[in-house]
Protein backbone atom coordinates (compact mmCIF):
# COMPACT_ATOMS: atom_id res chain seq x y z
CA UNK A 1 0.00 0.00 0.00
CA UNK A 2 1.87 3.25 -1.00
CA UNK A 3 2.05 5.75 1.40
CA UNK A 4 0.70 9.53 1.32
CA UNK A 5 2.79 11.99 -0.39
CA UNK A 6 4.35 14.72 1.57
CA UNK A 7 3.50 18.18 0.26
CA UNK A 8 6.47 20.42 0.65
CA UNK A 9 5.29 24.39 0.85
CA UNK A 10 8.30 27.30 1.01
CA UNK A 11 6.62 30.16 2.48
CA UNK A 12 9.42 32.55 3.11
CA UNK A 13 13.40 32.44 2.42
CA UNK A 14 14.07 29.78 5.02
CA UNK A 15 10.77 28.57 6.09
CA UNK A 16 9.57 25.34 4.92
CA UNK A 17 5.83 23.64 5.82
CA UNK A 18 5.07 20.12 5.32
CA UNK A 19 1.67 18.36 5.20
CA UNK A 20 1.70 14.80 5.30
CA UNK A 21 3.91 11.83 7.11
CA UNK A 22 7.13 11.63 6.85
CA UNK A 23 8.20 8.31 6.16
CA UNK A 24 10.58 6.35 4.47
CA UNK A 25 8.85 7.10 1.26
CA UNK A 26 8.86 10.81 1.24
CA UNK A 27 12.10 11.32 3.00
CA UNK A 28 13.74 12.75 -0.36
CA UNK A 29 11.89 15.66 -0.95
CA UNK A 30 11.84 16.16 2.77
CA UNK A 31 15.42 15.98 2.32
CA UNK A 32 15.81 17.88 -0.93
CA UNK A 33 13.79 20.82 -0.02
CA UNK A 34 16.05 21.35 3.14
CA UNK A 35 18.57 20.98 1.10
CA UNK A 36 17.75 24.23 -1.09
CA UNK A 37 17.43 26.70 1.82
CA UNK A 38 20.52 28.59 2.78
CA UNK A 39 19.06 30.99 4.82
CA UNK A 40 20.78 31.78 8.35
CA UNK A 41 17.86 30.39 10.25
CA UNK A 42 15.60 27.54 8.77
CA UNK A 43 12.25 27.01 10.62
CA UNK A 44 10.37 23.44 9.87
CA UNK A 45 6.20 24.05 10.18
CA UNK A 46 5.31 20.10 11.01
CA UNK A 47 1.69 21.27 11.47
CA UNK A 48 0.65 19.25 9.01
CA UNK A 49 2.64 16.17 9.31
CA UNK A 50 0.47 13.61 10.97
CA UNK A 51 3.04 10.82 11.98
CA UNK A 52 6.85 10.03 11.12
CA UNK A 53 8.70 6.60 10.99
CA UNK A 54 12.05 6.07 12.01
CA UNK A 55 13.76 7.21 8.65
CA UNK A 56 11.70 10.75 8.92
CA UNK A 57 13.47 10.98 12.44
CA UNK A 58 16.45 9.93 11.16
CA UNK A 59 15.87 12.39 8.37
CA UNK A 60 14.87 15.08 10.77
CA UNK A 61 18.15 14.70 13.03
CA UNK A 62 20.13 15.04 9.99
CA UNK A 63 19.02 18.29 8.58
CA UNK A 64 19.45 19.66 11.80
CA UNK A 65 22.64 18.47 12.68
CA UNK A 66 24.14 19.36 9.07
CA UNK A 67 22.74 23.08 9.65
CA UNK A 68 24.08 23.38 13.17
CA UNK A 69 27.45 22.12 12.20
CA UNK A 70 27.61 24.99 9.18
CA UNK A 71 26.42 27.60 11.65
CA UNK A 72 22.87 28.03 10.60
CA UNK A 73 19.68 27.75 13.32
CA UNK A 74 17.02 25.27 12.96
CA UNK A 75 13.67 25.53 14.59
CA UNK A 76 10.75 22.69 14.77
CA UNK A 77 7.25 24.43 14.66
CA UNK A 78 3.74 23.09 15.26
CA UNK A 79 5.07 19.33 16.27
CA UNK A 80 1.66 16.96 17.37
CA UNK A 81 1.58 14.80 20.44
CA UNK A 82 2.43 11.92 18.49
CA UNK A 83 5.29 13.02 16.71
CA UNK A 84 6.62 14.41 19.74
CA UNK A 85 6.23 11.30 21.50
CA UNK A 86 8.81 9.71 19.55
CA UNK A 87 11.24 12.34 20.03
CA UNK A 88 11.05 11.48 23.57
CA UNK A 89 10.90 7.91 23.05
CA UNK A 90 14.02 8.32 21.05
CA UNK A 91 15.55 10.81 23.48
CA UNK A 92 15.98 13.10 20.57
CA UNK A 93 13.53 16.19 21.89
CA UNK A 94 16.65 18.16 23.05
CA UNK A 95 18.11 17.93 19.75
CA UNK A 96 15.53 20.11 18.21
CA UNK A 97 14.47 24.28 19.04
CA UNK A 98 11.03 23.60 19.07
CA UNK A 99 8.05 26.36 18.91
CA UNK A 100 4.72 25.83 19.16
CA UNK A 101 3.22 28.01 16.25
CA UNK A 102 5.30 29.41 13.18
CA UNK A 103 4.47 32.86 14.37
CA UNK A 104 6.16 32.07 17.75
CA UNK A 105 9.29 30.89 16.02
CA UNK A 106 9.92 33.94 13.60
CA UNK A 107 8.59 36.47 16.68
CA UNK A 108 11.69 34.77 18.76
CA UNK A 109 14.26 34.79 16.10
CA UNK A 110 13.45 38.34 14.98
CA UNK A 111 13.62 39.61 18.49
CA UNK A 112 16.93 37.48 18.85
CA UNK A 113 18.32 39.49 16.30
CA UNK A 114 17.51 42.77 17.55
CA UNK A 115 18.55 42.19 20.84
Amino acid sequence: MPSEPLEVERLDRGVLSFRGPLTMENVSPFMNAVRREDAPTMILDLTGVPYLDSSGLGSLVSACTSCTKSGRRVALTGVNQRVRRVFEITKVEQVFLMFPTLSDAIEAFTNAGNA
